[in-house]
């Protein structure tokens, strides 16, 4: 009878034994190529170092941005450096390309105070494309495979859902705490249920979001997705960010959920303003007053005040989707207000995630005071709307 559930590290005995770890170390970079903000790293730390007191040798594979093909400035080589801090006693290994057979020496030499890194994994066109000729000789490094990338779990690539079909597999400290926590949030939530979304695209959204009127009292609206919305209801939004060609489906979702009862809580003003200008703070309108040459840039502060008054209220918040065009100073008030909006709220349990809201609020104080940051975005919502993602049940045998 087949297994329905994963094993985690903690739950088996992994010793001495060739692990293949496939971690998340997609930090964020500075615009020299730095690392700006290593949280990630930081969030599988347990799991190497749990791993390591059991005497394992561990290959790590993860990603780093999004290259089209070799590139030197998305090389590793900065999550080496930041490893070698964190594992001083360590001495940490680039393998710039596995492939080769100049490689398998290293492979074979590595001491258990050795930890390997194999170079960007997105480096190779077979890992995107699942080729599972290349996922089999990644597993044939190691005797055991772990998971603990949660943030790509959504996506079925050869280092996610390849490599299960040849070893042993088990999930990480990281996957355990990211799953049970929004399993939990999420399958019995506490009520008034409030879901904040916000972000450009609807099109990532529009399927969450329909299950979100099945499962939250408040669905409050904001960021670019929001102008869609609003175009729905027949409001002029200027030369704002909109997919025009999503409309029909946003009136359907505001249909649907009013059936459901669901209130979908759109922004009854916006801040107008040039997006490239840092000085001036814009103008506050009425989302009904819009000017045709305009583009709304943040939610004013009446939206603040009705979006303040519900997250107040609320026993259960998940947020995903910065609510204006925070990259931009002058326009971050709103995602700065609906952070500490929810960070007052001590009453609720919030789960906050989204490579571009957590690079949002990475600076801020109280952080402590959310319950869970999630470290995926796509993965978070697309598990909060299916329960499961290809890297989960990969792991389930």
């Amino acid at each position: 009878m087949p297994q329905s559930k994963v094993t985690y590290v903690d739950e088996a005995d992994i010793k001495n034994k060739r692990v293949l770890l496939r971690a998340d170390f997609d930090v964020s970079l500075n615009p020299n190529y730095t690392i700006a903000d290593d949280a990630r790293i930081r969030n599988n730390l347990p799991t190497l170092k749990y791993l390591l007191k059991n005497h394992n040798r561990l290959i790590c594979v993860a990603k780093l941005d999004r290259p089209k093909a070799r590139d030197p400035k998305l090389s590793l080589k900065v999550v080496v450096k930041r490893l070698q801090i964190y594992f001083p006693k360590y001495k940490i290994q680039l393998i710039e390309d596995f492939l080769k057979s100049a490689s398998e020496k290293i492979f074979l030499k590595q001491t258990s105070n050795e930890i390997l890194l194999l170079e960007n994994i997105r480096f190779y066109p077979e890992e995107k494309q699942n080729d599972l000729a290349f996922a089999k000789k990644l597993a044939g490094f190691a005797d055991v495979y772990v998971n603990d990338a949660f943030a790509m779990c959504h996506r079925s690539e050869a280092s996610i859902t390849g490599v299960p079909k040849y070893l042993p597999s088990y999930g990480g400290l990281l996957l355990k705490k990211e799953i049970e926590t929004i399993s939990k949030a999420v399958k019995k939530p506490k009520k008034p249920f409030v879901a904040i979304i916000g972000g450009a695209k609807i099109e990532t959204k529009i399927n969450l979001i329909s299950k979100l009127t099945e499962m939250a009292d408040y669905v409050l609206v904001g960021g670019g997705l929001a102008n869609t919305f609003l175009c729905a209801h027949g409001y002029e939004i200027g030369k704002s960010y909109c997919e025009y060609e999503k409309v029909a489906k946003a009136r359907q979702l505001l249909f649907l959920a009013a059936q459901k009862h669901t209130a979908i809580v759109l922004p009854l003003d916006v801040v107008i303003g040039d997006p490239k200008n840092n000085e001036n703070g814009g103008t506050v309108v009425k989302v009904d007053q819009i000017p045709k040459g305009a583009v709304a840039l943040d939610i004013g502060p009446e939206t603040k005040a009705k979006f303040g008054s519900i997250i107040a209220k609320a026993k259960t918040i998940i947020w995903n989707g910065p609510i204006g065009y925070f990259e931009n100073p002058a326009f971050r008030r709103g995602t700065d207000f609906i952070y500490y909006a929810i960070t007052e709220n001590r009453d609720a349990v919030s789960i906050v995630g989204g490579g571009d809201t957590l690079s949002a609020i990475s600076k801020e104080e109280y952080l402590d005071r959310i319950t869970h940051i999630s470290t995926g975005g796509g993965a978070m919502l697309e598990f909060i709307e299916k329960g499961t993602l290809p890297g989960i049940e990969a792991l389930k045998k």
